[in-house]
């Protein structure tokens, strides 16, 4: 079942989506106001049980990211051999994994449009899969990792690539201008190793791939991201992991191929779904 936070009518609801549209659950759960707090109580199976019972109630919403008061959203770098050859500076696997944080302001639902700022035009595209905890915990072993995921959704990692480039030592700026990513459109109960042992993540942009990869070949699995994450910080439910992105992404051709207005950016991963936005730029009054 896809579970998602969506805006219909002005209002802001959470539900399960159907092919024929969207059911309403958050007003069946007063107590838990929002998709976090969905997490936070261990709620998914709830709503799917009452979400067998009801029929569709919106066909006209606006789809938000899953998660849209995220109180935490880490992202893994250089996560693919190929994207680490891509550096083209001779290092071989590094011994830990980078690690950058992002916030959710920086992010847009499915369906809206990424934008693109004034200040800088070199917006580029990272399709990912993205993990929501569910258990939370503190210095979780690898092979236990998995029991502490909710759900799965996906995310396309917007940048502005040249901002990364304003500091030494992070990339904070180039990863959290306001609405330039997306996650979404929904979440996907975590039931099965296979979902993510055997995923593959490919991104298109206007039809033509540029990114077509498997799980299984990155540097650091899930399953050890989330041990060393955890080993630093206590990992909470809510918290989003955004798990790396393959060899693909714009700045990588020659010259570089940057997202513009019109473009149409769809990430899919079988078993989760399509995360699709266009590109727009900011108006600035």
């Amino acid at each position: 079942m896809r579970f998602a936070s969506y805006t219909a009518d002005g209002a802001a609801f959470y539900g399960a989506i159907t092919d024929e549209g969207a059911i309403a659950l958050s007003p069946d759960f007063p107590g838990w106001p929002t998709m976090l707090d969905v997490i936070r109580a261990g709620g998914l199976p709830a709503l799917a049980e009452v979400a067998k019972s009801r029929t569709v109630t919106h066909t006209d919403f606006t789809y938000d990211i899953p998660i849209p008061d995220a109180p935490r959203i880490l992202c893994v770098g250089v996560n693919f051999p190929d994207r680490n050859a891509e550096y083209k500076d001779g290092s071989a696997q590094p011994k830990y994994m980078s690690l950058f944080p992002r916030f959710a302001s920086g992010f847009t639902g499915h369906g809206q449009n990424l934008i693109r700022p004034p200040e800088n035009h070199t917006l580029d595209y990272e399709g990912e899969v993205a993990i929501v905890i569910g258990r939370g915990g503190r210095r979780i072993k690898a092979e236990d990792a998995y029991g502490h995921i909710a759900a799965l959704t996906l995310c396309n990692e917007g940048t502005i690539r040249d901002w990364v480039r304003h500091a030494k030592f992070n990339v904070t700026q180039g990863k959290n201008w306001d609405r330039s990513g997306a996650i979404g459109p929904w979440l996907v109960p975590f039931t099965d190793p296979a979902q993510l042992d055997d995923a593959r993540i490919v991104t298109r942009v206007n039809g033509d791939v540029r990114q077509d990869d498997t799980l299984n070949r990155m540097m650091f699995p899930i399953r050890e991201e989330i041990a060393y994450i955890s080993t630093f910080m206590t990992l909470a439910p809510g918290d989003i992991i955004v798990t790396g992105t393959p060899t693909g992404a714009g700045a990588r051709f020659d010259p570089p191929r940057y997202l513009k207005p019109g473009d149409v950016v769809e990430i899919e991963v079988e078993g989760i779904g399509k995360l699709v936005n266009g590109i727009e730029d900011e108006v600035v009054a």
